[in-house]
């Protein structure tokens, strides 16, 4: 028998377990990008295991923001997209413009990082440009014919090629784990930017605004309301535990084979095709081959992952918006309405479906504007001080039940994270090439 909890109806708390897990496998798949990748990998070839502690505190941020997420969600039965507007119109106009602009720039991106590792697997077959657009037509097609159940089956499976990869490297390339455990100790390389080095690796691994999606992952997974709290919370833990693996075993390969060579590698996605060439040469052609598949795996579930839960958060957008220029009288956008599987059958889902697709693909053929690249970098470092600050917000007044508000665990974890990434934003916008803007 339901009760309820500051007028929102509850259910007996569930007690949590492991065959309940699944959004966040999802929201740790879909956060760790290739280009987390890489940046960890830049990581152990500059400093080691240095930074092992900063690649660990990293992951116990996301947590904190997941939870808070989450929490949200199933504490209030409402969206966290009702939660912002809850908050004034400017969190509705900085939602459109970051989705609008971020989501033409990211699907291109996303397309070329899934297309590099099949290019390297099949060199002769099509140029970079089809592969990457033939990945976007494959996102599309899965995401537009398959609700959550199905889209969270193959997430799994791709996150367990994931796994398998990254540790198979690590082992294969023998860490040496008494110089792994000294890189547990807060110390910072004794080199310019260090500072923002660190700050960079910890904020920059598996956070993006998929972790604003892992409330709305948990919703269509049918958890709607603070009964599922402790199955949420084991979830959300092994997500970034496993997030945590991903990294540390990034940075062991890093750490021996680039550092300890003294190779660099680019920046780029481009970085990890050149892994796969000294792969091949340490390790021969069965391992490269297998760091490919890898490879692809990760960029994948980033761009199908953002294809489902970006394309759940617009059409959420949408339908307050339609809410209100109808005159409702509630305007509320709840949990229930992310679990019955509408929202992903909707217009306006299946409409930022096809924006994520088909107009990046001209970037694919005319390189990306400056301007535009610009402004993306922007709003992508905006983004997630804006999570962080408004969950505090949100998760601090009368909007939440009081039984599911902050503590001051959570409001110490979410305000490091907020300044955490306020840092990193004003690194961000002070580092653009504003004067070429112009």
């Amino acid at each position: 028998m339901a009760d309820t909890t500051g007028g929102v109806a509850t259910n007996q708390p569930r007690k949590s377990s492991w065959k309940y897990i699944g959004p966040g496998i999802v929201v740790a798949a879909t956060g760790v990008g290739a280009g987390d990748l890489v940046a960890t990998l830049i990581a152990g070839s500059n400093f080691g295991y240095t930074l092992l502690w900063a690649a660990v505190i990293g992951c116990v941020v996301k947590i904190s923001l997941a939870e808070a997420a989450g929490r949200w969600h199933l504490s209030t039965g409402r969206t966290l997209f009702d939660g912002w507007a809850s908050l004034g119109r400017w969190t509705t106009w900085f939602f459109v413009v970051y989705v609008v602009i971020w989501g033409y720039v990211y699907g291109a991106a996303a397309m070329s990082s899934s297309g590099l590792p099949l290019q390297a697997l099949f060199p002769d077959v099509m140029d970079l440009k089809w592969w990457a657009i033939l990945t976007g037509l494959v996102g599309l097609v899965f995401v537009w014919f398959n609700k959550y159940a199905v889209f969270e089956k193959v997430m799994t499976v791709l996150v367990g090629v994931m796994f398998l990869v990254t540790v198979y490297l690590a082992v294969r390339v023998t860490p040496h784990l008494g110089d792994a455990f000294a890189g547990l100790l807060p110390v910072l390389p004794d080199e310019k930017d260090s500072v923002l080095n660190t700050l960079g690796l910890i904020g920059g691994v598996g956070g993006t605004i998929t972790l604003a999606a892992y409330g709305y992952w948990v919703n269509a997974k049918g958890w709607t309301d603070s009964g599922w709290m402790k199955v949420m919370r084991l979830d959300n833990r092994v997500a970034y535990i496993t997030t945590g693996i991903f990294v540390v075993a990034m940075l062991f390969v890093g750490a021996e084979i680039l550092h300890s060579a003294n190779v660099a590698i680019a920046s780029g996605d481009q970085g990890l095709v050149q892994l796969s060439d000294i792969l091949e040469k340490e390790y021969g052609d069965a391992t490269a081959k297998l760091f490919l598949i890898g490879f692809f795996a990760t960029s994948f579930t980033s761009l199908i992952g953002v294809w489902h839960g970006v394309s759940l958060m617009f059409a959420d957008f949408v339908e307050r918006y339609r809410k209100q220029r109808a005159g409702a009288d509630d305007k509320a956008l709840t949990g229930e309405e992310v679990a019955s599987g509408a929202r992903e059958k909707s217009v306006p889902f299946r409409a930022y479906l096809l924006w994520l697709t088909f107009p990046p693909m001209i970037l694919l053929f005319q390189g990306q504007p400056f301007r535009l690249i610009i402004i993306y970098g922007v709003l992508g470092a905006a983004f997630m001080p804006f999570l962080a600050l408004t969950l505090v917000w949100l998760l601090n007044s009368s909007r939440t039940p009081r039984e599911w508000r902050n503590g001051w665990l959570s409001n110490g974890m979410l305000a490091i994270a907020g300044l955490l990434f306020l840092v990193l934003c004003i690194k961000q916008i002070t580092d653009q090439d504003w004067g070429s803007f112009f």
